[in-house]
């Protein structure tokens, strides 16, 4: 198993590697200018010699994705708990929670910061609204997805409404809660990005999308394809921080993670 674990490791590493590989050869054969499509080596360069504005956007972007991700997720869980008490609560409920979801942020995301006067709130808000849908909706399934049998036997042991929920509904729900959590953990990313870009913040609360606003204009290039990178590599983190957390949750019981305990 630790060959297996190694090669799923190694596999996207070399397939990377030939790419960038690719990519440098091309940019260097073609004669491409860097205000164009920069080269890998230019583009880590850029990351070298910007690390310190890099660093300190990545964090204000990061955390109002974390921010929007937790409030996701309360607000979300929440939701799913109540709207799983009846098929009149859920039928109340979860239009609008699909509404949320069809409505482009980028036609919301102007009010929020007009109506909210603390830029930074306004920003985790319009992320949370990007964030939350899967929540709701992987939860709720998740909730309702209970063995038939287990239930019939909860009730014929006259279990309560809450012994119920917290013995069976709550552990069925978890892989479904994580699935959606996966899906919210990029989206709350996206959400805090395009959140930027709207808001147009700057000065030392800039995140990266107002970099990548400032290098497109000053034709730094290489600057704001460094940004892009950083992003994927925060993207990247964040799904793999939830899958850890998913693992440690399931792996000794739900077929999903097993594999993972061999």
């Amino acid at each position: 198993m630790n060959g297996d674990r190694m090669l799923l490791l190694a596999a996207p590493i070399v397939v990377a590697a030939l790419l960038l590989g690719v990519w440098q050869v091309a940019v260097v054969v073609n004669d491409v200018p860097p205000y164009i499509v920069p080269s890998p080596t230019r583009i880590a360069a850029a990351m070298w010699q910007d690390r310190d504005l890099l660093a300190a956007s990545l964090k204000v972007t990061a955390s109002i994705a974390l921010s929007a991700l937790g409030l996701a997720v309360v607000l979300g869980t929440a939701i799913s708990l109540l709207a799983v008490q009846s098929r009149w609560l859920e039928a109340s409920i979860l239009p609008y929670a699909i509404l949320l979801q069809v409505t482009p942020v980028v036609a919301i995301a102007p009010l929020i910061i007009i109506w909210v006067h603390d830029t930074r709130v306004a920003l985790v808000l319009c992320a949370t609204v990007v964030a939350i849908f899967p929540v709701i909706s992987n939860t709720s399934i998740g909730l309702r997805s209970v063995d038939p049998g287990l239930l019939d036997l909860f009730r014929m042991s006259r279990a309560s409404r809450w012994q119920t929920l917290v013995r069976l509904r709550l552990p069925s729900a978890l892989p479904y809660f994580f699935a959606g959590l996966r899906i919210a953990g990029g989206l709350s990313l996206i959400g805090a990005v395009v959140a930027e870009f709207v808001a147009g913040t700057g000065g030392q609360g800039a995140g990266l999308a107002y970099q990548i606003l400032m290098a497109g204009i000053q034709l730094n290039v290489p600057r704001l394809f460094a940004c892009l990178v950083v992003i994927t590599l925060a993207g990247i983190a964040l799904h793999a921080l939830i899958g850890a957390l998913s693992r440690a949750a399931l792996a000794r019981w739900h077929e999903s993670e097993l594999q993972s305990v061999d």
